[in-house]
């Protein structure tokens, strides 16, 4: 493929999407041309959804490759292409299919909770899923007496744990970007800007310090807000306030200003950048246009399984 600048770039990717009939999906966490190019932009199970009831019959999913699956999965009739096969994710990759077999093997009465950033293959052998968003409501429906094994990011699980105070069994997977954020940090940042609101994601590893904190004063109650990648969106809208100390993938901070372009945004640490996510570049979104590379499938045996706790943490959810 010939070297285009990024005006050339655009067009070329608008001809081609509208050559093969495709939707491209954006997350929040990828780079700002990419998401300036898609149709939607959103968390990974928003766009899953947007995928579903979209009438285009090519999916282009700017994202990391558990997410694409989870395309597939709602989307079984439509091709669900991925423009770099090596998107992956550090937390979906902590565990797998066998290893949550031998996790429930070890706990054979406990109730499955498995987070969306996982693989189809997990998902398939969960009882429930959750988002971030309401991985507590998720958790709360299951009945008082039962065990719950939380899979797989021991921070959520943390956070779950403490706001359900329910006997969870944490799976210990984490986030490379989210689990480097500390105590500190927060502490530093509000210190440097007093008047900001604080949205940090419960992915983070200091979130249940930052819930020790709001209990003990440390850090305003008022301003801190424990948040999924659409709550910020939602909650900046909404607020009156004009800066906010953001504690996720940096990315998300080119929809914030998009959203909100009279407000601040300062990232808690410059250094939340997922190398997964910034793999999909604009050549390789033209590429999966032009050479229909590279499709995600599941399964249909996997798809029907991981469909049912999909499902269930959607009736929950309503």
């Amino acid at each position: 493929m010939q070297i285009m600048n990024d005006k050339e770039l655009v067009n070329e990717i608008k001809k081609w999407k509208k050559k093969r009939s495709a939707l491209i999906l954006a997350h929040n966490y990828q780079i700002p041309a990419i998401q300036d190019v898609a149709d939607f932009v959103g968390d990974s199970l928003e766009l899953s959804r947007q995928a579903a009831k979209s009438p285009e019959k090519l999916i282009i999913f700017c994202g990391v490759h558990f997410m694409a699956e989870s395309a597939a999965i709602f989307s079984p009739e439509k091709t669900v292409l991925i423009p770099d096969l090596g998107a992956g994710c550090s937390l979906a990759a902590s565990i797998d299919a066998k290893e949550l077999r031998r996790w429930k093997a070890k706990y054979p009465k406990a109730v499955v909770v498995s987070y969306v950033n996982t693989t189809a293959e997990v998902k398939a052998e969960s009882d429930y899923c959750c988002t971030s968003t309401n991985a507590v409501d998720v958790v709360n429906s299951i009945p008082k007496n039962k065990q719950v094994l939380f899979v797989p990011d021991m921070f959520l699980g943390a956070y779950v744990k403490k706001m359900t105070n329910r006997d969870l069994i944490i799976y210990p997977g984490q986030c490379h970007v989210h689990a480097r954020v500390r105590p500190e940090d927060v502490l530093n940042k509000m210190k440097d800007s007093p008047e900001a609101d604080f949205l940090i994601h419960p992915e983070c590893g200091c979130v249940s310090n930052c819930m020790h904190y709001v209990a003990n004063g440390d850090i305003p109650a008022e301003k801190t807000h424990i948040l999924s990648t659409g709550g910020m969106l939602k909650h900046t809208k909404l607020s009156k306030k004009t800066d906010f100390i953001i504690a996720t993938e940096t990315g998300i901070i080119h929809q914030l200003e998009k959203q909100n372009q009279k407000k601040n945004f300062a990232p808690l640490r410059d250094d939340m950048v997922c190398q997964f996510m910034k793999m999909i570049t604009m050549p390789k979104l033209l590429n999966s246009l032009i050479n229909l590379e590279f499709e995600v499938k599941v399964s249909k045996k996997i798809a029907d399984k991981a469909r049912i706790p999909i499902e269930r943490m959607f009736a929950v959810s309503k």
